[in-house]
């Protein structure tokens, strides 16, 4: 690969990956914030209540939530199973109302009505989830997706999560989704910006948009060009190249990968 079709890919990846910048603050910020209300649990000699973490929580969420034409679709808290002592199992998220198919701002913001009883035929548990069990293992922050997101919308989404702990143990995550429709408005103008067709796809090879409109959300970008450069990047490559003119980049720590090809 020549330094200038190097430097090139660079600054497309680089670009992608500053648009998740504000989202990783953002879910940082919160982390913080919740781990604090933890910490003025224990200094008071409290035991920890949903009935207590959820309002701050809330004020965290909404002005991302209410931001106009923000990427942010749903955002919050979800704990560990028995942290609470008024609720053994919870989530606190909070979701951006929006319209069917212009996709377009509603104004408002609504509580996600979730399962939490155990016996119940529609309950879910979480901890199998992807979002919660990669933070869960590794401590570190998490971007997962694309997947429909049957818990909260029923949408292509994108979730970045990170772990939040207390005391040596995680009491939770908090979190943010990304619908990829909305994504797509961002990242459509950088990837047409790019020479040739460039597609962001997951570590899996999934897309999560692309240039090409026949290479839709969730679908896997298929070859042994581009699975052979992926591969590489599984191997510690920050970038690497096929054998007919496929390049790939890591787009930072978002755990997405640009893939562009001539």
């Amino acid at each position: 690969m020549t330094g200038t079709v190097a430097e090139h890919d660079a600054r497309i990846a680089e670009r992608i990956e500053g648009t998740f910048a504000p989202l990783f603050a953002l879910v940082e910020d919160w982390r913080t914030a919740v781990r604090d209300q933890f910490g003025a649990f224990s200094a008071q000699g409290a035991a920890p209540t949903a009935a207590v973490l959820d309002p701050v929580m809330e004020a965290l969420a909404r002005p991302a939530l209410e931001a106009p034409g923000g990427l942010v679709t749903g955002s919050g808290f979800v704990a560990t199973p028995g942290v609470f002592a008024d609720a053994p199992w919870h989530l606190a998220w909070w979701l951006r109302e929006i319209h069917g198919l212009d996709r377009g701002d509603r104004g408002g913001v609504r509580r996600l009505e979730a399962v939490n009883d155990p016996e119940s035929d529609q309950f879910r548990d979480y901890r199998q989830l992807e979002w919660w069990k990669v933070p869960e293992r590794t401590g570190e922050r998490h971007v997962t997706g694309p997947y429909v997101d049957y818990l909260c919308t029923d949408d292509y989404t994108v979730t970045v999560t990170t772990p939040v702990a207390h005391e040596g143990r995680m009491v939770g995550v908090v979190g943010i989704d990304v619908h990829v429709s909305r994504l797509e408005r961002v990242v459509l103008p950088i990837l047409r910006e790019a020479e040739g067709t460039g597609t962001i796809v997951n570590a899996a090879g999934r897309v999560v948009a692309s240039s090409d409109s026949h290479r839709v959300t969730g679908s896997l970008l298929r070859g042994e060009d581009v699975q052979g450069a992926l591969a590489a990047l599984r191997e510690g490559a920050v970038s690497a190249a096929g054998t007919e003119g496929t390049r790939v980049s890591r787009c930072g720590d978002t755990a997405l990968v640009l893939v562009l090809q001539t």
